[in-house]
């Protein structure tokens, strides 16, 4: 199973996609912020194997989440987040990385099925 760092302001969202995730067997490790979720990944041992992200969130953003630790983990998976269709536009810079988008409201199935499309 994979290592992910997940990271969402929204705590709701954070704490149902984190239980979902290590239901399926994954370790995750949650942040509520961009910062944390970077200062978590600069301070583990392993190197997460998929960043799931919300794309905005104050502070760090995702988008320059996801950038800071593609570039720190080249094999990095990312999962972007929203809930606004505009950040689909934002979000295409990273696309060329293998990056996923997901829509908010999503079901636990397609988190889920992210997360295996984003490890296949």
């Amino acid at each position: 199973m994979a290592r992910i760092l997940l990271a969402d302001d929204d705590a709701a969202m954070l704490d149902l996609v984190c239980r979902a995730l290590t239901a399926d067997g994954h370790t995750v490790t949650a942040a509520t912020d961009g910062q944390e979720a970077l200062d978590r990944s600069m301070t583990t041992a392993e190197p997460f194997d998929v960043l799931v992200t919300d794309l905005q969130m104050p502070g760090l953003d995702g988008i320059t989440l996801a950038e800071r630790l593609i570039t720190a983990n080249i094999g990095l998976r990312v999962v972007l987040m929203s809930g606004f269709q505009g950040d689909l536009a934002r979000a295409d810079q990273l696309k060329h990385n293998g990056a996923r988008f997901i829509a908010k409201p999503f079901t636990l199935e397609q988190i889920r099925a992210e997360i295996r499309l984003a490890l296949s």
